[in-house]
């Protein structure tokens, strides 16, 4: 049996059981359900079904146990659902394509530039082992490629692009994308013992940082139909639904106002009215207006 088809079956068992616990009679037909969509063989042995559990607690650090009074297996313990959930879910996209012949016909990848994702396990590393990297960095606004020497603290995903948190005169982001000739250096530094990645964009949209501001309270009315997108992708991890109804889906959250968080809310048009704070509600409005003399004078 291939690594790939023990890694796929791997895959399914967790989501079986993600959605709720199962007997291993269940388990299994399933496994014969998906083996008849994907064209493998799934469906395994009680033995063999051990094995991989052991080898799911290896490799995704999630723990499978069975409740004999029930008869059922169930996810007892998953240390990194997160990043789990990212695994399987890019085990899947490259099972589809794999599947597939002749993508083009069927498939439309977005036109984007590299993400700079071949550096992420050497900046893990370096974040790990606490080690100074130096690498050549080109500003977004900016022509000039300027050399950095800077102390790796963490990665922080957005909008579909890496970037990296480190310190040269100051802690800074870099997207991963306008960073090249990393250099791992042997040279240690010490990863302050304050510094957390998760409370640095806790009040926060986007990769800018609160910066020592205070994060305000912000209500959001949207209408229904761009609601249910809301509920489905989250503007934050922590934003709360007051009201959702046939009228509206309003939110409460509590962020830092940056310039990504007002572009963000820019781009909802007329599906988004800011209820408070009034700051920020002019803001939006102002900016609205100033569009629309734009194209009134452009007429």
């Amino acid at each position: 049996m291939s690594r790939r088809s023990s890694l796929s079956r791997y895959n399914l068992i967790i989501k079986k059981l993600r959605r709720a616990p199962a007997s291993f009679s269940e388990i299994m037909d399933y496994m014969e359900r998906e083996s008849e969509l994907q064209g493998e063989d799934f469906v395994v042995s009680k033995r063999t079904f051990q094995r991989d559990l052991n080898d799911i607690r290896s490799l995704y650090r999630i723990d499978i146990q069975y409740d004999a009074s029930r008869n059922v297996y169930f996810i007892d313990d998953d240390e990194a659902p997160e990043i789990n959930e990212r695994l399987l879910e890019t085990f899947d996209t490259l099972n589809a394509l794999n599947f597939t012949e002749g993508l083009s016909r069927y498939i439309h990848f977005e036109k984007r530039r590299p993400q700079g994702t071949e550096n992420l396990y050497g900046l893990l590393h370096a974040i790990k082992n606490q080690l100074i990297i130096r690498f050549q960095y080109l500003k977004f606004w900016d022509d000039c490629v300027t050399e950095r020497v800077a102390e790796p603290y963490a990665l922080k995903e957005f909008r579909n692009r890496w970037y990296l948190i480190a310190k040269d005169t100051q802690v800074k982001t870099f997207a991963l994308d306008r960073l090249t000739e990393l250099e791992i250096t042997k040279k240690r530094f010490s990863y302050p013992k304050d510094f957390s990645v998760n409370e640095m964009f806790r009040h926060s949209f986007g990769i800018i940082s609160s910066n020592g501001n205070e994060p305000q309270e912000i209500i959001l009315s949207f209408s229904p139909e761009q609601g249910k997108y809301i509920k489905t992708l989250p503007l934050h991890e922590h934003q709360e639904t007051i009201v959702d109804n046939d009228e509206e889906y309003r939110i409460k959250l509590k962020l830092c106002i940056t310039h990504d968080l007002l572009m963000e809310l820019l781009s909802y048009g007329e599906e988004l009215v800011v209820v408070a704070p009034e700051s920020l509600r002019n803001e939006v409005r102002t900016i609205s207006q100033t569009m629309a003399k734009y194209y009134e004078d452009a007429i």
